[in-house]
């Protein structure tokens, strides 16, 4: 439920930090005296995600604004601005499709900025960090919001989170004395939303060699992480000693869910096919993605100052290595059954049992018809166990829009089996 009183108390906080002056903005004052890291996570996840940026869709005034921010705090840790203006790397492309006409619109230019910081070490090896910045505006296409308004995307976890965990870890890596044989390249990027445009553009036009890339890592919706889940982690396969190297660094001994596949609907793909070692770190999918409730009060500042360590301790285990070696790894998406009907639930992606549990129900959709909850866990679709995602989706693919079948959830100790209509 939306609180006025909390909403009130942070955009007073968010003012009093710009208003305070320059110097209170630095993770070092002027007399050099720290400021807690995690309450600047928190404050760079409030501006990216406030109402004033109204959604970050790409192209607006909104967007222009948080590449300004971006470009000010990398400023501040000292970095140095490696676009081709500074710290901004501009880029125009013609969308395919307007989303509001349904149609082409092949006349239309949108004008984009990748934001782009660097820890030069003088070494010959570089370390790309990145997360996308962007996100959906008012609900461009790929909103899932039920109520077709106009309503702001604030976009809390998707991505303002990845954002500032990456400013963290350049706060942090430009202090270690444990990260100086390797070069660091942080990357904010836009165009994310509408396909991997930022990435893809930069891996096309680099500012840097990416012959001397050692890997790259992204970090697209890290703010909602449950210890009792564990944490995504994809992109294992591009480099045989992943596991290794992560285990090594989880002192935290977070639950890990690995993917093997480089390739995925992030920006570390645009690197993995560039035959760069990635990884993609993700606290899992939740009901309000692409909603106008991913907001600020959801996320977990301190879980993502927990990522921030972990990665500064695998930075720093990696950086006297030498250029990682790249694997070529199968694209699972490949395998996955195609399938035009929904239940209208969200799948809960780090589950590790048998079955796939539902971590979310949309109002008016089969599922809620039916009545199944949010931690029912689907077993069996029609005659097909469910023993996981795929499975789920195989099931899936047996119906079309109008069919009827019984679907079987667990829930606690009972086994609920209900009609489903499509």
């Amino acid at each position: 439920m939306f609180s006025f009183e909390l909403y009130f108390f942070r955009v007073m906080k968010l003012n009093l930090l710009f208003t305070i002056g320059a110097c209170s903005m630095l993770l070092f004052s002027c007399q050099e005296q720290k400021v807690d890291p995690l309450l600047m996570i928190e404050s760079d996840v409030d501006y990216l995600a406030s109402d004033s940026l109204e959604g970050r869709e790409s192209g607006t005034k909104g967007e222009r604004l948080a590449a300004e921010y971006i470009a000010k705090r990398m400023k501040e840790i000292g970095l140095t601005g490696k676009g081709e203006d500074g710290f901004i790397q501009i880029f125009d492309f013609s969308p395919k499709v307007n989303p509001h006409k349904e149609k082409l619109d092949s006349n239309r230019t949108i004008q984009v900025s990748n934001v782009l910081g660097m820890i030069d070490n003088g070494a010959n090896k570089t370390v790309v960090i990145g997360a996308h910045y962007d996100h959906l505006g008012h609900g461009i296409s790929g909103s899932l919001h039920a109520e077709k308004d106009s309503s702001i995307h604030n976009g809390a976890d998707d991505n303002a989170s990845g954002v500032a965990l990456m400013l963290a870890l350049a706060q942090e890596l430009k202090n270690s004395e444990k990260a100086k044989k390797a070069n660091y390249l942080f990357m904010a990027f836009s165009g994310e939303e509408m396909g991997l445009l930022g990435s893809n553009y930069f891996c096309k036009n680099p500012t840097i060699d990416l012959e001397m890339v050692h890997y790259m890592l992204n970090f697209d919706m890290v703010g909602r992480l449950d210890t009792s889940k564990g944490l995504a982690i994809n992109g294992i396969g591009t480099n045989p000693n992943w596991t290794t190297e992560l285990e090594k660094a989880n002192w935290e001994n977070l639950s890990f869910v690995y993917g093997e596949s480089g390739v995925g609907p992030s920006d570390h793909t645009s690197f993995y096919l560039q035959d760069i070692p990635v990884l993609h770190f993700f606290t899992g999918q939740h009901e309000d993605y692409h909603k106008p409730s991913d907001d600020v009060e959801k996320i977990n500042y301190f879980g993502i100052h927990t990522l921030k360590e972990l990665i500064v301790r695998l930075a720093e285990q990696l950086d006297s290595k030498e250029q990682l070696e790249f694997v070529k790894t199968k694209d699972e998406s490949e395998d996955n059954p195609r399938f035009t009907v929904t239940l209208g639930v969200m799948p809960d992606y780090l589950f590790q049992g048998d079955g796939m549990r539902i971590d979310g129900v949309t109002e008016g959709k089969p599922a809620n018809k039916a009545g199944f909850l949010k931690g029912d866990i689907v077993i069996q679709m029609d005659t097909v166990l469910v023993d996981g995602m795929k499975a789920y989706m195989k099931g899936l693919s047996l119906f079309e829009k109008g069919d009827s079948t019984v679907v079987k959830v667990q829930r606690g100790e009972n086994v609920i089996e209900e009609m489903v209509r499509f």
